[in-house]
C-alpha cells in the first residue's frame, strides 16, 4: 500500500471519529470518561474529540408504551384483565441519561409505575366506572314496545367519574412520579378490558339465568293476557247473543201485535162481516143438506135472498138487453 493510501485512510478515520451528524428527531449527549460534557439539541454536522468522546443519542419524538395485560380486582370484587397503552417522551435528556441511561430501562420503569397506578385505580372504582365513559346515559327505548306495555323497565347505573376521568387521574399521578427520570407522560389509555376467563363463565351463566327469568315472566304475562282475552271474548259473545235474542223477541212481539191489529181491523170491517155470514151460511147448508135433498126456502129469508142474488149474478143476460 502506498503512502498516499495510508494517509487517505488515516485522514478518513480521523474525520470519521471527529465529526458526527445530529438528526432533527434526536438529542445528543457527549460523554467523556463517563461524564456528560455537552448536550446537543440542534441538528447538523457536529464535532467531538476522537476516541475520548462518546455520542449518546436520544429520540425527541413521542414514544409508545404498551403495557402487559394486568389482572386486578375492581371495587365491586370483580376480577378483570386490563390492557393499557401510553405515550411519552424524553423531556430532560441529561436527567434521563443519569437516571435511566437507555429506552429499555425507561420502559421497565414505566411498566412498574403505570402498572401500579392502573391496579390502584381499578381497585378503587366499580366495574361500571372502568367501562363507561358518558355520564347521564339513558337506555334505548322502543316506542312500539312502550305503547304496548311489554317493555321491561330498564336503568343504567349512574357513574361518578367514568373511564376518561380515571385515565386522567392515572396519567397525573404517574406524571408526577416519572418527572424525576426526565420523562414526560403525555397520556395513558385503557386499550382493552375483559373478564378473567374463570369469572367470565359464571357471569355468562348469571346473565343467562336472568334472561331466562325475564323470558319466563314474559311467558307468564302472555298466558295471563291470553286468558283475559279469552274470558273477554266469552263475555262479549254472551252479551251479543243475549242482546240479539232480546232484539229478536222484541221484533217478534211487535210483529205479533201488528198482525193482531191487522186481523182485528180486517174482521171488524163491514165487508168482512158479510163475508163471514156468507161463509157460515155455506157451512150450515153443507151440513144440513145431503145429496138429492129437496128443501123449501122462503125468499124472504137471508139464505133465500143470498141464493137469489147469486143466481142472478151468474145467469146469462137476456136477449135484447
Amino acid at each position: 500500500m502506498s503512502i498516499l493510501g495510508i494517509l487517505f485512510i488515516l485522514t478518513a478515520f480521523k474525520w470519521g471519529t471527529l465529526l458526527f451528524i445530529v438528526h432533527q428527531y434526536e438529542t445528543v449527549i457527549i460523554t467523556r470518561f463517563g461524564k456528560i460534557v455537552r448536550t446537543i439539541a440542534t441538528p447538523g454536522l457536529k464535532m467531538k474529540l476522537p476516541v475520548l468522546d462518546k455520542v449518546q443519542r436520544f429520540d425527541k419524538r413521542i414514544l409508545a408504551w404498551d403495557g402487559p395485560p394486568t389482572e386486578c380486582p375492581t371495587k365491586d370484587k370483580l376480577y378483570i384483565i386490563v390492557d393499557c397503552f401510553a405515550r411519552w417522551r424524553i423531556s430532560d435528556p441529561f436527567l434521563y441519561y443519569n437516571r435511566l441511561n437507555d429506552e429499555r430501562s425507561a420502559l421497565s420503569r414505566l411498566d412498574d409505575i403505570l402498572g401500579s397506578e392502573t391496579r390502584t385505580a381499578v381497585a378503587t372504582h366499580d366495574l361500571v366506572e372502568i367501562i363507561r365513559v358518558t355520564k347521564g346515559r339513558k337506555p334505548l327505548r322502543d316506542e312500539e314496545l312502550e305503547k304496548s306495555g311489554t317493555m321491561l323497565p330498564s336503568t343504567i347505573p349512574e357513574i361518578e367519574l367514568g373511564r376518561g376521568e380515571i385515565e386522567k387521574h392515572i396519567t397525573e399521578r404517574t406524571r408526577q412520579k416519572i418527572a424525576d427520570f426526565g420523562i414526560e407522560l403525555l397520556d395513558e389509555r385503557f386499550k382493552r378490558s375483559k373478564y378473567n376467563p374463570a369469572v367470565a363463565e359464571k357471569i355468562i351463566e348469571r346473565m343467562s339465568s336472568e334472561r331466562h327469568q325475564i323470558a319466563a315472566r314474559f311467558r307468564s304475562e302472555g298466558r295471563g293476557e291470553a286468558a283475559n282475552i279469552s274470558g273477554q271474548k266469552e263475555s262479549d259473545v254472551a252479551s251479543i247473543s243475549s242482546t240479539a235474542t232480546k232484539n229478536a223477541l222484541e221484533t217478534e212481539g211487535k210483529a205479533d201485535a201488528e198482525a193482531a191489529a191487522i186481523y182485528a181491523a180486517a174482521f171488524g170491517a163491514p165487508d168482512a162481516q158479510e163475508l163471514y155470514s156468507f161463509l157460515r151460511s155455506l157451512d150450515v147448508m153443507r151440513a144440513a143438506f145431503e145429496k138429492d135433498t129437496t128443501a123449501v126456502i122462503s125468499t124472504n129469508s137471508d139464505l133465500g135472498r143470498m141464493l137469489k142474488s147469486m143466481a142472478e149474478a151468474v145467469a146469462p143476460p137476456k136477449p135484447g138487453h
